[in-house]
């Protein structure tokens, strides 16, 4: 039986769909339409950005609303150097990402003959960012680094996969064979190590947990270790809604003083899945982050483990397989009795300690949560998601993220929400945005109404970059550069055929919520800081 020859590009095409893959974000281009020979007929839905930074963002609010990997395809040369920012967002923050680009046919590589969207050295730029990166020379190789490349994507910390196919690569036939998804092996801890562990819990008297984004897929046994040893729980901005609703939850900032009084007066820390970065753990910079007794860390990450604070145990393993397997050696223990207590007067003092202006718009992200309670706000870096980053008290896990840690890009939240709502189609996705960052992005609407993404663009205007312009005049600097003009963001919608409106007053909300989310498609609202009513203190 003769075997089946297909391209490269229509096997790549069955090889993500053997992997999982349902949707790609992507623009097409003359050095990538080989690339999309397959992909019409398969069963994976094509989503076009407006930009191919919104491609990398796209990929990235769907893989962290779906758990699996985001896939973007975009061109050789400025298709991909648009995407790094994506990616460096999506490294910073692990978020499993794979990148699919052309680049020049093999004879050209590295000849600087000025070809079409021609780079020095493409492969050479990704391999500085990305957790692997391939350039198939060899087309019969594709099985072998698709494979690679979910296996890097799903067995370590995740972020960033980059796979470059050069033109006259694409159109080549090899033999197709059946596709099998990739192995994922991820590291898991000694029972010894485990055991040290258990017996540091069991002897504390006040312990807490610190759980950061790579903890998401442990949130049942951390609730019952948390339970168990009666610890309050902390979590991070990636990992906001875990515990939703449990006496045990800190839904705040380990950068708030309350937050770190609760960590300074325990006498054991077990920090999960969180590379304890600054942008969670010292926001302000100010190096007020209290030494952490009896701190054991998890991490999946070797490398991590021998960054940041010196713990007294290090665990190589993931949160998930950790966490129970330290249960695993507290059978029928019976911890502290005021973890509750703690994680409540911890509650208290963070809101408390915000200032009136942060105070009310934590209220407005509340209130959206109550009017909308299963909908996902993803944020972009403006003041109200600021807030929200400090005290967020989210309804459940994957419902608040955003792109003011870590690598900290404007312009993530639209194209990140309308991935978000294309993993889940059946909840609203909520994206607040600035009107500064909404302009690095503002064309993705339209991508929304392609994709009848249920998206509500909720604009917090105030009328440039506002929080620029208060740290130039707190550090004595005339402020300049901070007040770029904005459309109206009403008609700009409007030119999209997308439903909006500016609010007069704040407790018009809710309505303008609930009407927005009965639709099947995008809407907009406005908010504006000094023009709407309430709002803000």
């Amino acid at each position: 039986m003769t075997a089946e020859m297909k391209t490269v590009g229509e096997v790549l095409v069955d090889l993500l769909e053997a992997n999982g893959v349902e949707v790609v974000f992507g623009i097409p281009g003359v050095h990538t339409v080989e690339l999309y020979r397959g992909l019409a007929s398969s069963k994976i839905r094509h989503v076009t950005p407006r930009h191919e930074q919104g491609a990398g963002f796209m990929a990235d609010g769907y893989a962290r609303v779906s758990g699996k990997p985001g896939v973007a395809l975009v061109i050789t040369g400025p298709g991909l150097t648009n995407t790094i920012t994506a990616m460096a967002q999506a490294r910073q923050d692990s978020i499993p990402m794979l990148v699919i680009s052309g680049v020049n046919r093999r004879d050209s590589l590295g000849h600087g003959r000025g070809l079409l969207h021609e780079l020095p050295d493409q492969h050479g730029m990704m391999k500085t960012l990305a957790l692997y990166s391939h350039t198939l020379l060899n087309p019969t190789d594709l099985p072998l680094v698709v494979d690679r490349a979910f296996a890097v994507l799903l067995s370590g910390r995740p972020g960033p996969v980059h796979i470059e196919i050069p033109t006259d690569v694409m159109a080549l036939r090899i033999e197709s064979k059946p596709a099998m998804p990739a192995a994922a092996t991820r590291p898991r801890s000694d029972s010894e190590t485990l055991q040290k562990a258990a017996i540091l819990c069991a002897d504390a008297a006040r312990p807490v947990i610190l759980c950061g984004g790579g903890a998401l897929t442990a949130e049942a046994v951390v609730r019952q270790l948390a339970e168990q040893i009666g610890a309050p729980v902390v979590t991070t901005v990636n990992a906001r809604g875990m515990l939703a609703g449990h006496p045990l939850r800190v839904p705040a900032s380990p950068s708030l003083k309350a937050v770190r009084a609760l960590l300074r007066a325990a006498d054991l820390v077990l920090a999960l899945g969180t590379e304890m970065g600054q942008t969670d753990y010292d926001l302000y910079a100010d190096g007020g982050f209290p030494e952490l007794r009896n701190l054991i860390r998890t991490d999946i990450d070797a490398a991590q483990l021998a960054r940041g604070p010196q713990a007294a145990l290090s665990i190589l393993s993931g949160a998930k397989m950790a966490t129970a397997g330290i249960l695993g050696f507290l059978p029928g223990h019976v911890g502290v009795k005021d973890g509750a207590e703690r994680a409540e007067m911890a509650r208290k003092a963070a809101l408390k300690e915000l200032s009136a202006k942060m105070r009310a718009e934590v209220a407005v992200i509340d209130m959206i949560y109550r009017v909308l309670s299963d909908c996902t706000i993803v944020g972009d870096s403006t003041q109200a998601v600021y807030a929200g980053n400090l005290y967020c008290d989210a309804p459940r896990q994957r419902s608040w993220f955003n792109s003011a840690t870590g690598y900290g890009a404007l312009g993530y939240a639209p194209p990140a929400a309308v991935g978000a709502a294309v993993a889940d189609r059946g909840k609203p996705v909520v994206c607040l945005v600035g009107d500064g960052g909404f302009q690095f992005s503002l064309a993705e609407i339209g991508s929304a109404v392609d994709a009848a993404a249920r998206v509500i663009f909720l604009v917090w205007n105030n009328d440039g970059y506002q929080e620029i312009e208060s740290y130039m005049v707190g550090s004595g600097i005339t402020p300049e550069g901070v007040k770029p003009s904005a459309p109206d963001f009403l008609m700009t919608a409007g030119a999209y055929g997308v439903p909006a409106e500016r609010l007069a007053d704040v407790r018009d909300l809710p309505r303008a919520l609930s009407e927005a989310a009965a639709r099947s498609g995008p809407s907009l609202i406005e908010i504006h800081q000094s023009k709407t009513v309430g709002v803000t203190a």
